[in-house]
């Protein structure tokens, strides 16, 4: 079934900005979404990703592989890497679920038991990590996800590559994937280390005004009658969004960045006490790739101000003594700072 439309999704701006954010540089890191059930989170996700150009893949690879990438460390089974010609083929940018009751086997590929019993055969079966490299992870519910799948997926994420070594099995082959993780905070939190692996965070709710409900479900129902005429209806703007997310990409390595955007991300980040500097280099990135959206070939403070408090809500320690949310601790922060 077609995915539902990027530009029809109702309110939501900020998960829609994160979403293509994080497609103009898959260097952010992912982005992790909190809120309630049913607020379009694994659709958007899904969106987005019907609105990304199809990559070229390497025919008969199972790991995605690009043909224009000399230096990826693909298996060597990869009809690339056979010394003789290979094709190439068109696919769509792969979204893959990793559901909460997935076994490690499952998420990192392990012996194929038809082939070592049928043929007496130690052959590979690729996993989930294998599919999604080069697209998206999706994790719903990422806060329940088991302690071991976290360890795992933090060393895939800091390398790139997923290495098994296990059943006379030894494998290393490209994992690199946009990371999006989706929860209800009332469930539980994220572990600190997987918090961090995560370039961009926002918290969505439910929409109060009965306008926008009433949008939602009017919306919902014409595309679930009629798919076909709901995509026909949008069909201009998800072009138009999608040349624009194409242009991006494009454009992103000539953006240009001032020493005093620098600076001003270097106190904003210092006002709020945040951890290392992962903070400064995600904010700078993600003005970038929001410079890059808006098609300017610098970036300013404004978008710095724009992508503040999704690259660095979710880095401020907790501070006991102050009850108010990590939002309005940001927006306090950039007021200070920008009012120097």
């Amino acid at each position: 079934m077609a995915a539902f439309p990027f530009t029809a999704i109702v309110a939501q701006d900020e998960l829609r900005l994160a979403l293509q954010l994080v497609a103009i540089d898959p260097t952010l890191g992912g982005v992790l979404v909190l809120g309630d059930r049913g607020t379009g989170k694994s659709t958007a996700v899904r969106a987005l990703a019907s609105l990304l150009p199809p990559m070229n893949a390497v025919c008969g690879c199972a790991y995605n592989c690009d043909p224009s990438d000399d230096a990826s460390r693909c298996v060597p089974e990869c009809p690339r890497r056979q010394g003789a010609e290979f094709r190439t083929q068109q696919i769509p940018v792969p979204v893959v679920d990793l559901p909460l009751g997935a076994t490690e086997d499952r998420v990192v590929g392990a012996l194929d038991l038809e082939a070592a019993l049928s043929r007496g055969e130690r052959v590979f079966s690729p996993g989930l990590l294998a599919r999604a490299n080069r697209g998206f992870l999706y994790i719903d519910e990422v806060n329940l996800l088991p302690d071991h799948l976290v360890d795992l997926l933090l060393d895939v994420a800091a390398s790139g590559e997923n290495v098994v070594e296990r059943e006379g099995v030894s494998v290393r082959h490209p994992a690199r994937f946009v990371l999006i993780g989706s929860g209800n905070p009332e469930e539980g939190e994220l572990r600190p280390q997987l918090l961090d692996r995560f370039g961009l965070a926002l918290e969505i709710s439910t929409p109060t005004d009965i306008a926008s409900r009433v949008e939602v479900v009017k919306r919902r129902m014409a595309f679930d009658h009629d798919p076909q005429r709901f995509l026909a209806e949008y069909a201009a703007s998800e072009a138009a969004t999608s040349r624009r997310l194409a242009d991006a990409r494009v454009r992103l390595r000539e953006i240009a960045v001032s020493d005093r955007v620098i600076e001003r991300a270097a106190s904003l980040c210092a006002a709020l006490g945040t951890d290392g500097l992962r903070g400064e280099l995600t904010l700078i990135r993600a003005a970038r790739a929001a410079a890059s959206l808006d098609g300017a070939t610098e970036t300013g403070e404004l978008h710095l101000k724009q992508v503040a408090a999704l690259a660095l809500r979710h880095r401020l320690r907790r501070d006991p003594l102050d009850e108010v949310g990590s939002t309005v601790r940001v927006d306090r922060a950039l007021e200070e700072v920008f009012s120097a």
